[in-house]
């Protein structure tokens, strides 16, 4: 085999170490803001409302970064994003209202977005089709390890006794920003050369209409916002749960640790398992186990029990983000691909918004557990809606897992990658990945 042009999988292993320490600053101030909020007076209510600037106003930004990408580089992203996520801690530190605290709690989520727009974009584009799901999954790591370590972290520098919590939170926020700076010793050297996306110029953009209509774009946003939305309801309702049955805080914490950690186990043995099962039956099952498994969590059953579930359940958790990384990009129109995700990134942070809420009006109804049900409903649905666009994507569901795509080269070549024309109709097998455009 002919060496790897380029940096070889180093990019791949500092792309994980930076998204880390970026993921992990975000978990780290996300708790502080909340705290900083509190000893500058706000109720449940304006809590709420400084969460959802975070999801909300990047919610404007997603589809355009999404084709600024399209068109050009996608490692400039990734400072920018550094910049803002750090500049968004130490200025949420350092305010002294609640509208400042709002207003750079949403700089800090612009950041987020960014960040992750470019590094997905990134892995996108630099991954050969047979190694798209390895890499989507490796990817994904850092950010199990920034939310296993953030909340964590915050936890321990945060203190309310004493009134101190107005300095403790403000010190959490300053650190989350030092730990956000350290994401760029990782980001030299990081995108190939050869894949400054020029080809991608050639064509017009695609109007966002088409690409929600591509077959397996839907199905991929879907997935991503269930699984998500699972690890947000869950992360927030399991101390309500562990309050109503006894279960101490301290005890609810290894549990949400024990969860992060089975998500972190999944993702490194992500390569195995595809080779076993075939993506498509291992996205179907992981959902629906998954789906049983949350709506067991409302059942009464004993800590040792749920611990139990809940390392099964983020097994099954950690596959759902990075396959449906990989069904989005595959699915979508060659010439927005980075759009595509970005509308992914637009629908997790919808989802964000929306699940919590609904969570809120099913628990105030139907009890604390109930919530837990919705989920199970939800991520049995992705199961479904996730078999059904394979079967129907251009070339059948993939039983033999993603080394058969290995199979399935450009018969074009790199050399003619350069004046691909603009992508065919949605549905059109012309519309697959090329067999690894960042090595043209």
């Amino acid at each position: 085999m002919p060496p790897e042009p380029g940096p070889g999988r180093g990019w791949l292993l500092r792309l994980v170490i930076a998204f880390a320490f970026a993921q992990g600053a975000v978990s780290m101030a996300r708790p502080a803001v909340s705290y900083r909020a509190l000893s500058l007076g706000a109720d449940e209510r304006a809590i709420g409302v400084i969460a959802g600037v975070y999801a909300l106003l990047p919610l404007f930004a997603a589809v355009p970064l999404g084709r600024r990408t399209d068109h050009g580089r996608c490692a400039p992203l990734l400072p920018v994003g550094v910049l803002l996520i750090g500049g968004g801690c130490a200025l949420g530190g350092t305010s002294g209202s609640l509208a400042a605290l709002a207003a750079w709690s949403g700089v800090m989520g612009l950041g987020h977005l960014c960040f992750v727009i470019g590094a997905q974009s990134l892995v996108a584009r630099q991954s050969a089709p047979a190694e798209q799901d390895r890499n989507f999954g490796h990817f994904t790591i850092g950010a199990s390890l920034g939310q296993l370590v953030g909340p964590i972290a915050a936890g321990h520098l945060i203190s309310g006794r004493d009134g101190a919590m107005a300095r403790t939170s403000a010190l959490a926020l300053l650190v989350s920003a030092v730990v956000a700076a350290v994401s760029f010793t990782a980001l030299w050297r990081i995108e190939h050369r050869g894949a400054s996306g020029a080809p991608r110029r050639a064509a017009g953009k695609v109007p966002v209409g088409r690409i929600l209509r591509t077959r397996g774009v839907p199905a991929g946003i879907f997935i991503s916002l269930a699984v998500l939305s699972a690890t947000d309801i869950l992360t927030a309702y399991l101390p309500v749960v562990g309050e109503h049955r006894g279960i101490a805080p301290a005890t609810v914490g290894l549990l949400l640790s024990l969860r992060a950690a089975a998500t972190i186990a999944c993702r490194l043995v992500m390569t195995p398992m595809l080779r076993l099962l075939g993506r498509t039956a291992l996205l179907t099952t992981t959902c629906l186990l998954g789906g049983l498994l949350c709506a067991g969590i409302a059942l009464p059953v004993p800590v040792r029990g749920l611990a139990v579930m809940l390392a099964v359940l983020g097994f099954c958790l950690g596959v759902g983000q990075p396959l449906s990384m990989t069904t989005v990009v595959r699915a979508a129109p060659a010439a927005a691909r980075s759009t595509a995700l970005a509308l992914r990134l637009t629908g997790n942070r919808l989802g964000q918004v929306a699940a919590p809420a609904s969570a809120g009006l099913i628990a105030g109804v139907a009890g604390t557990a109930a919530p837990f049900v919705m989920l199970g409903a939800l991520l049995i649905g992705a199961a479904g809606l996730g078999l059904r666009g394979d079967r129907s994507a251009p070339g059948g569901p993939d039983p033999a897992g993603p080394a058969s795509r290995a199979a399935d080269p450009d018969p074009a070549g790199p050399a003619s990658r350069a004046g691909d024309p603009a992508p065919a109709a949605p549905g059109h097998r012309a519309e697959r990945p090329p067999a690894n455009r960042n090595h043209a």
